[in-house]
């Protein structure tokens, strides 16, 4: 891994005031790049001076002469200091200067004369204007001859002013036009991604993405879809990704495979091909699409030879329901859980983790409890990416017997409901009526419980008629 120049601490976050964690190179509420903010110092704004026009010849009219310094009969003594007070004119806000052999008045003012520094030319013109970047003087730097300020000063910015037409505006100072790299060219802020934050909505599922409140950037991803299978019913797609964040690009991976793998299932599906063999040959398209990011020209290893070790990867999980089946497919640690409609009725998480911590409750080394209060409990042991060791796509089949919702979630979600009581006690009871606003809910549950990972779920709603007792879903 790469290091970089380590920068000065910084206190708070330029961006929203929030002290960031020590290390951080973003900031990890909003997203303010630490790592080019340069250290701030103690002394004032910078300063525009304005130099001095050249002194009238002697003997014209209005001309100031300056006290004449006394003599010193010693190199040890240093000659007095001629302060600026000891000769007429105006000070930087305007107002007179006053010195031991100077009136009050200004000359060349009457006593009627306003305040404000005098034109240029007449008496008090060789005094030095000094303008500090938080005095206000609209136009005033081409009328008074200050050098102009390299950018707008954010804090007398015009908040309710409307942006060029065309340009984007910072989110944070409210006057900077942003870049193509989505940066401002005034404050350097990062502006908010079209990623951060993405909702979707269909006739019979929804999903909402989001940042989270601590990472710099959304690695999550999803698709959601419907088709129509050959006997002209429905079938709706879900399919949530979500990046390994210790792999380069895991944005970019969490999309590929989101968009290969429901790419693959509307052209399978619509052909008849069993939905659990569907889901399998979609997760093997998302698999073959990750790994293509990591293939590059002969040439382009040579500068790094290590650096198909850190391949772009990221999890999947997804769900189908056609036909009366809903069918889930995963590989990682993403999930999907049932929720009856019927809450009285038992909650079920419809897939098993590949983690460390799993492993170890599979095995029969740990118990549950134990397992997950290790610190290696979230280490996956299943990813899509060049670097995985061996593909193996899980997928099961369930026929439910009731109407309900299935949720499919990343562990963004899951790490605040992680039992499948837990997330039926978070899902809204109107979800099947209206998934979109009760995925922004289980957002939002995420959000207030920390958001430290990035958050991303898709609502499916089930519609079956009862068709008697039993458990709320039988595994085909």
């Amino acid at each position: 891994m790469s290091q970089s120049h380590q920068q000065p601490a910084l206190a708070k976050c330029p961006g929203c005031e929030e002290p960031p964690a020590a290390g951080d190179l973003f900031c990890g509420v909003c997203g303010y790049d630490l790592s080019a903010v340069p250290a701030r110092s103690d002394d004032r704004p910078t300063m525009a001076i304005t130099v001095p026009p050249a002194a009238p010849a002697a003997g014209a009219a209005g001309a100031v002469r300056w006290p004449a310094a006394e003599e010193t009969d010693s190199s040890d003594e240093p000659a007095p200091v001629v302060r600026p007070a000891d000769v007429p004119g105006t000070d930087s806000g305007g107002r007179p200067l006053t010195g031991p052999d100077t009136p009050d008045a200004t000359p060349g003012r009457g006593a009627g004369s306003p305040a404000g520094p005098l034109p240029s030319g007449g008496p008090g013109a060789a005094a030095v204007r000094v303008r500090h970047d938080d005095r206000a003087d609209p136009g005033g730097a081409e009328a008074s001859g200050d050098f102009a300020l390299a950018a707008p000063d954010p804090r007398a910015a015009d908040h309710a002013a409307a942006p060029a037409s065309g340009a984007k505006v910072c989110v944070a100072c409210r006057s900077g036009r942003v870049d193509p790299d989505g940066y401002c060219e005034n404050c350097g802020h990062a502006q908010p991604r079209e990623r951060d934050h993405m909702e979707q909505e269909l006739d019979a599922v929804a999903a909402v993405s989001d940042r989270g409140l601590r990472h710099h950037r959304n690695e999550d991803s999803f698709a959601v879809s419907s088709t129509a299978l050959p006997d002209g019913s429905a079938a709706v797609v879900a399919i949530v990704c979500d990046g390994v964040s210790s792999a380069s690009r895991p944005d970019e991976a969490s999309a590929a495979a989101a968009s290969a793998a429901n790419e693959a299932l509307l052209e399978s599906l619509p052909r008849g091909t069993h939905p659990q063999t569907a889901m399998h040959e979609a997760i093997v398209a998302a698999s073959e699409a990750v790994n293509a990011l990591a293939r590059e020209p002969a040439g382009a290893r040579e500068h790094d030879a290590h650096r198909h070790q850190n391949a772009p990867a990221c999890t999947l999980v997804g769900a189908i329901a056609a036909g009366g089946l809903l069918i889930v497919g995963w590989v990682g640690d993403s999930r999907v859980y049932w929720v009856p409609e019927d809450r009285t009725q038992p909650t079920a998480r419809l897939t098993e983790d590949d983690s460390w911590a799993a492993q170890m409750v599979a095995a029969g080394l740990m118990n549950e409890a134990e397992a997950y209060a290790d610190e290696r409990a979230h280490a996956i042991t299943g990813w899509l990416g060049a670097d995985a060791y061996e593909l193996e796509p899980h997928t099961a089949a369930f026929k439910p017997d009731r109407p309900g919702l299935v949720v499919v979630c990343t562990d963004g979600l899951w790490n605040y409901a992680e039992s499948g009581e837990e997330m039926a006690a978070a899902v809204p009871a109107d979800a099947g009526d209206q998934p979109l606003r009760a995925a922004r809910a289980l957002v939002g549950h995420a959000l207030d419980g920390g958001g430290h990972d990035n958050v991303t779920v898709a609502l499916l709603p089930f519609a079956v008629r009862p068709q008697g007792a039993g458990s709320a879903c039988d595994t085909a």
